[in-house]
């Protein structure tokens, strides 16, 4: 691995990376930006500006740009003119903020959600996946999840980190976009049982938040939103690789670069709205690692 570069600075929270035609976008949530750049942080672009707070990104089959918008708990679609219309307004099925999102190559899309007022100090509470269907409609996909958060596919399988239950999960995948039964795609530990999620935290051995979609050997990297660093996982949960960003959290991640090759990685001081959202400490970092994306 190489030593890490700075691809952007002056941010206020990162969350939701994805490398898509040759550059790399992210959501910074308390600019209400979601922004793209080339791979070395030049021709920066703010793509939408998001009132309700950015988080994950997709695109549909014909190109057209999907974002979690969290607080109202809709999915937005940015038609071809730039506009922002809803494409699926999930606030009946989630009573706290939408989270990251996944969308597969026929439209579906899979998002989770905090179950919780987490920047309150609120109990833990479990949510499920939902599911929107190509045709918008929207269900609920998944058994009660740990704070859902970064979601990948892989094979056949939808991985989804659940940064308070020490694991990540997997769910096979039907034809018509319906999850089977949970199983641990990685175990790092037992789930915590406090109640308080900052007591949650300090008994977690990863905090699995966000994550890249597989690379060529089929390992995910995830960010370790306690353990400054991302990680590479393979199924099974064999840690076999690990990027330090020193003394910032690390919250989401993404392989990119034309090569595949670069890992890009979403960090900050800490995660606390408070602190963060007014304050301009978030950055967007990038290393080459030796595996490069699928």
């Amino acid at each position: 691995m190489t030593e890490l570069s700075t691809v952007l600075s002056d941010m206020s929270f990162l969350e939701g990376p994805r490398w898509h035609d040759g550059r790399i976008w992210v959501s910074d949530f308390y600019t209400h930006r979601v922004l793209s750049a080339r791979a070395d942080g030049s021709d920066l672009r703010t793509e939408a500006e998001v009132p309700q707070q950015p988080s994950g990104l997709g695109w549909l089959p014909d190109g057209r740009l999907l974002i979690v918008s969290m607080r109202d708990r809709r999915i937005l679609r940015r038609e071809t003119d730039g506009t922002l219309a809803t494409h699926a307004d999930l606030s009946g099925h989630a009573e706290h903020v939408l989270n990251d999102m996944v969308v597969d190559d026929g439209g579906g899309l899979w998002v989770g959600s905090f179950g919780f007022d987490l920047m309150n100090g609120a109990p833990r509470a479990a949510a499920p996946l939902l599911r929107v269907a190509p045709d918008g409609s929207v269900s609920v996909a998944s058994e009660p999840l740990h704070f859902a958060n970064g979601p990948a596919l892989s094979g056949g399988d939808l991985v989804v980190a659940e940064t308070f239950g020490n694991r990540m999960s997997a769910f096979a995948v039907g034809d018509d976009g319906t999850l089977g039964p949970r199983r641990d795609w990685a175990l790092f530990g037992p789930p915590s049982a406090a109640e308080d999620p900052f007591d949650a935290i300090a008994e977690l051995a990863v905090a699995p938040d966000g994550i890249s979609a597989p690379d060529a050997e089929g390992a995910i990297w995830a960010a370790d939103a306690i353990g400054n660093r991302a990680i590479r996982v393979r199924p099974g949960g064999l840690v076999d690789g690990e990027v330090s960003t020193g003394q910032v959290g690390t919250y989401a991640c993404a392989l990119g670069g034309d090569d595949g090759r670069t890992l890009f990685l979403c960090t900050a001081p800490g995660f606390a709205e408070h602190e963060r959202r007014d304050t301009r400490l978030a950055q967007l970092l990038a290393v080459w690692v030796d595996v490069p994306a699928a």
